[in-house]
């Protein structure tokens, strides 16, 4: 009786955990990886990405993954970077809602459109948490690659939760072996 009375403690614990969860990873480009034969803009259409998502960024020894601003970004301006990363494997949390920058550290290759920018939006559960006024207001100048005007919109996000598949399956694993140990 007791096993039972843990095994259902625990499996709610793991299903309040996996409804609540909005977080996503996203491999940048899929299987393709960040290289310059993959099309970005075709990769990020449809997808949402809210505060709490990470992205990973695969990539070869040769190429690098920078964070830039909106400026240096339009221009391919790799000397006034605000991270670079080159270790082949490079993730990077979105912390906060606003336009994220990113290209290749090779310019020529930046130029190419190995570049890409986000639009971060606030978490589902902050934006019942926040006022509408709150959300910031852009400027006219935008800043997508089109040059369209930008805009975060506190929406419903409709998760995918690839990574947080893995990570409940590994945690239901985990308390089952605990359980019959017990």
């Amino acid at each position: 009786m007791r096993k039972q009375l843990v095994f259902v403690v625990l499996s709610l614990i793991a299903f309040g955990f996996a409804i609540t969860s909005d977080a996503n990873t996203y491999i940048v480009g899929d299987n393709s990886g960040w290289d310059i034969s993959t099309n970005l803009d075709t990769w990020e259409q449809g997808k949402k990405f809210v505060v709490g998502d990470v992205l990973i960024f695969q990539y070869a020894s040769t190429d690098s993954v920078c964070e830039v601003d909106q400026e240096s970004f339009r221009a391919c301006n790799t000397t006034n970077v605000i991270n670079c990363f080159s270790d082949g494997n490079t993730s990077i949390p979105l912390t906060s809602p606003g336009e994220r920058y990113f290209f290749c550290g090779n310019r020529l290759y930046c130029y190419s459109g190995m570049k890409l920018d986000v639009i971060v939006e606030r978490n589902q559960s902050d934006t019942a948490e926040a006022p509408l006024s709150s959300v910031p207001e852009t400027t006219e100048s935008g800043g997508s690659k089109n040059d369209n005007p930008s805009t975060i919109v506190p929406s419903g996000v409709k998760s995918i939760y690839a990574g947080t598949n893995f990570v409940l399956m590994g945690l239901l694993g985990f308390w089952g072996v605990l359980i019959s140990i017990v």
